[in-house]
This record gives structure tokens, C-alpha cells and sequence, in this order.
């Protein structure tokens, strides 16, 4: 990507959440040459992509792992056209260790294609059919994706960058557009093997918010398959804040300003087309109105139709309709090195209870920082582990602290039948809830990780970056192509392309 050279800088855009899918599409507007103001209630930039400290710790406050900075990856891509050095990152190998139920060995997902076509075959044989259309279908996926294509399209000019992506090779996904992943194994005469549709649960709960028979064939090929080379997933050295850091860096630089600790209350809308959006500075209680040729919400699609007020009828039905989104509760430790097994992985999961609903806590997604990547003191470690958890129950209990002192006990239980966690191991322990991502994040209910990759809501039927609104744009994990910094980011740049083509 080249930066453009025309003087934009009469043309105002007004960027709402400083969340990776803001700072990218507002660091991108700005290099460009647009005047940038982007907006974020919470006290760090970065959003889910976060980081707080505590007692000499660093914990990541949701993302732990990065897609997308290998050459040609999509933050590679960014930071390349905005002349910043992308953070300082070792792969993450394996991406993940698999534990299920009553099994002491794990699945470890590798970042070697042939290395991981040997775990595979050997944790479930007989399965490499399915793996082997899961692989065809992302080269086609990838292939396809790199060339930059607008899901779904609402214009024509949205229409002639998807065509233009086209190629025969990609065309061998049509026929799986309406598959789930659960069609899939019923293809390939797996239907039946519970062992391997329970490892696919838990890793697409993970990307996709939803298990194996939800979920979006081609959405999953990408999500299965981007940790092997040569894509993978990446450990940042420092913490997850460093992404956001070289971002802000990147918008000051070019002239834009980002305000931390101001909410946008309103977005104002004239004769169909969004005009300006109301803030509140949370230090002062100021409130002003700012005016924007163009304004870009990075928050969730549930959160947009509350800005608008008036939302057009058919956008806030289908919001209304959409099933209930996932939040998590997550558990921060800061422990003593001697916590921490040997030879433990970066990220592992686990699966606690083989009949529950995967999600109903009774899943574990761990992250355990290594000697030396900045986020603990020397003979010190952090451990972070996270729960999807369905948001109702913690803005209807009448026992807030108390659900949140039995989920904590009972995920330290847990974590100790791996971890060695006793009081004098234990230096530090937090908890966040539904509540606590509502309260830092602004997001709806607290909800994390988007909508669902479920076959009415991905990709080619998903939310558009354009919405009803003219000059109004949806940037974020409610959008193709997704959760993760990599898919926000995708989702910046597709908005960034648009704005530039509508001026």
C-alpha cells in the first residue's frame, strides 16, 4: 500500500472507541492526510487489546496473541504504509496445547504444517480428509482475502472490489458458502467422532463465539488454519498495549488527536447522512457537539443502534434479532516462577467437563507469560484465564460479589490441577466479569468477540462497514472479517479504502 498525497485535511473524520479496529482506520485516515479525532471512555487506548499493571505484573486485559505480522500479514501491511516498526514478537509454537477431559496429554496445535499433520492424524485418525478440505478451502479463503474484497458489498463500488478479488481458484468455495463445520464432518463420515468435534468446539469458541455446528465453514478453514506457517500467531514481547502504543504514535504523528476519557453519547444524523456526535469529557462533565464529514464506530453493532437513538427500522430489528453474544469472565495472577510446570506452553485449554455446554464455564483459555517478555518480575510469572460466560446472569443476580467469588474459586480449583497455585505462590489475583468489560470497555453487556460467525452473520452476510447512514462506517469485530487484531484491522482498512473512494 502507498500513502496518498492529496491534502485532505479539511475532510474531518471523527473515529468513536480507540479499540485496535479505531486506532488503525484513524492512523490510516490521518497518514493520508485526513484531520482525525478519535474518542475512547476508558483510561488506555486499545480496548479489548489492553494492558493494566499491578504490583510489578502486566496483564493483558483480553487478547494475548496476535495474527497478522508475518510479511504480507495485515498488521505487517499497516504498519508498513504508516513507516512505524511492528512491536517485537516470537511465535507462538504451539499456538495452543489442547487438554480434554480426563487426558493428561494435550493436542498441541503446531506451527509446522507438517508437524501439525502428524499431531492430527495421530489425536484423530482417519480424520485427514477433513482437514485436508479445511486446507483447501483457506488457500482459496486466504488467496482471496489478500486481494482486499468488500463483505458484503452495498455499492458498486463495494461490488467491483469484491469481483476484482475473484479469481477461478477462489471459486472452488462457493459450493461450502452455506456449510457449517458440523456439514463438514458429516461429509468426511465424521459426524459421529465426538472426541475430534469436541477439540473443534472449544478451539472455534475461541474465533468464532460459537461451537462446531454453528459455525461458518469458510470462516473456520481461516480460523483453524492461520496458526501454521507461513501465517501464524505471535507472542508480543512487553504486552498486547505495544500494538496500540506505535498506533497512537503513528496518529499524532500524521497531525490526528485521540482523547482518552471521553464518551460519544450521541450520533447526530441530518437527511439520512451522520453529520456530528455529542461528547462528554468524564473529568469536567463538559459536553460539546463535534462535526465530522465522517464517523467511524469501532464499538459493537448492539452499541451503534444505541448511539443512533433512531436507528432505520430494518438495521435495529436485525441487531434486536441477533442471539445472545458471549462475555467472559477472565482471572489475572501474578505468581511466584515456581507456579509455572516446566516446559509450559504459552496458551493451553481446557476442558473441564466433557457433557456441559463448552462456554458454560467450564472451559479455560490460559495465557502464561515466559521469563523475559516484560510482563512479570524476574522469578515471577502471570497466568490469565478467561471463561465464556453468557452476560445475563451477571446484571441479574442479586449476589454480584458473591457469583464473582465463586466463579474465582472455582477457576483457581481448577487451574491448580496444572498449575502449582497455593497462598504462597499466589502473589496477586483479579477478577473481571461481564460487569468489569462493560464498566473500562463501553461494550454492550459487556459482550466480547463479536457476534457469532454463524452462517446469517459472516462474511457475505454479515454487518457492512457501511451502514444505512451515509458518512456513518462500522469498524470492529460486529464486521467482517471478525474478532481478533488482525480482523479489526481488516475492517479499518476496508473503511479507509471506502471514505477515500467516496471523497
Amino acid at each position: 500500500m502507498s500513502s496518498i498525497s492529496l491534502d485532505k485535511s479539511n475532510s474531518r473524520v471523527v473515529v468513536i472507541g480507540g479499540g485496535i479496529g479505531g486506532l488503525t482506520a484513524g492512523a490510516l485516515l490521518a497518514h493520508r492526510g485526513y484531520s482525525v479525532l478519535i474518542l475512547d471512555q476508558a483510561l488506555v487506548p486499545g480496548g479489548c487489546a489492553s494492558t493494566f499493571k499491578r504490583q510489578g505484573f502486566t496483564f493483558d486485559v483480553g487478547a494475548t496473541q496476535v495474527a497478522g505480522l508475518e510479511p504480507g500479514g495485515i498488521h505487517h501491511r499497516i504498519f508498513s504504509e504508516l513507516s512505524i516498526d511492528l512491536p517485537p514478537a516470537t511465535p507462538c509454537d504451539p499456538a495452543c496445547a489442547v487438554y480434554l477431559p480426563g487426558e493428561s496429554t494435550p493436542i498441541n496445535v503446531w506451527r509446522d504444517q507438517e508437524k501439525w499433520q502428524e499431531e492430527r492424524q495421530k489425536q484423530f485418525p482417519g480424520s485427514e480428509p477433513f482437514w485436508q478440505l479445511m486446507a483447501t478451502l483457506f488457500n482459496a479463503s486466504w488467496e482471496f482475502q489478500g486481494r482486499d474484497p468488500v463483505l458484503p458489498p452495498r455499492n458498486l463500488w463495494d461490488l467491483w472490489q469484491l469481483m476484482q478479488a475473484v479469481r477461478p481458484s477462489t471459486l472452488i468455495t462457493v459450493p461450502f458458502t452455506l456449510f457449517t463445520v458440523g456439514d463438514a464432518l458429516r461429509l468426511c463420515g465424521l459426524g459421529n467422532n465426538q472426541r475430534l468435534r469436541t477439540f473443534l468446539d472449544l478451539q472455534l469458541k475461541l474465533y468464532s463465539q460459537v461451537d462446531a455446528e454453528q459455525t461458518a465453514l469458510l470462516y473456520a478453514a481461516t480460523a483453524l488454519s492461520v496458526s501454521q506457517l507461513p501465517q501464524g500467531l505471535f507472542h508480543l514481547q512487553g504486552s498486547m498495549q505495544v500494538l496500540s502504543d506505535r498506533l497512537v504514535q503513528s496518529l499524532e504523528r500524521d497531525g490526528g488527536k485521540l482523547l482518552m476519557r471521553h464518551t460519544v453519547e450521541e450520533i447526530k444524523v441530518e437527511d439520512g447522512k451522520a453529520t456530528a456526535v455529542v461528547i462528554r469529557n468524564q473529568k469536567t462533565g463538559e459536553v460539546w457537539t463535534e462535526a465530522a464529514d465522517h464517523i467511524v464506530s469501532n464499538v459493537t453493532v448492539q452499541n451503534l443502534v444505541q448511539l443512533l437513538g433512531q436507528a432505520p427500522s430494518g438495521y435495529q430489528n436485525r441487531v434486536e434479532k441477533l442471539p445472545q453474544a458471549s462475555s467472559a469472565f477472565v482471572i489475572y495472577l501474578g505468581v511466584d516462577a515456581s507456579a509455572i510446570p516446566p516446559g509450559c506452553p504459552p496458551h493451553l485449554q481446557f476442558l473441564y467437563d466433557a457433557d456441559g455446554p463448552i462456554g458454560e464455564n467450564n472451559s479455560l483459555f490460559v495465557s502464561v507469560s515466559h521469563p523475559g517478555d516484560g510482563r512479570a518480575p524476574n522469578g515471577k510469572a502471570t497466568i490469565i484465564a478467561s471463561s465464556f460466560v453468557d452476560p445475563a446472569q451477571w446484571w441479574q443476580t442479586e449476589d454480584y460479589q458473591g457469583l464473582k467469588e465463586k466463579f474465582t474459586q472455582e477457576a483457581i480449583a481448577r487451574l491448580a490441577q496444572y498449575f502449582y497455585l497455593k497462598p504462597e505462590t499466589i502473589i496477586h489475583q483479579e477478577a473481571a466479569t461481564p460487569r468489569t468489560f462493560a464498566h473500562f470497555t463501553a461494550r454492550d453487556r459487556g459482550i466480547v468477540g463479536g457476534i457469532g460467525q454463524r452462517i446469517p452473520t459472516f462474511g457475505p452476510f454479515g454487518f457492512a462497514n457501511r451502514t444505512p447512514i451515509s458518512h456513518l462506517w462500522l469498524v470492529g469485530d460486529s464486521t467482517h472479517p471478525g474478532e481478533g487484531t488482525a480482523g479489526v484491522s481488516y475492517s479499518a482498512l476496508t473503511v479507509v479504502r471506502q471514505i477515500e473512494a467516496q471523497n
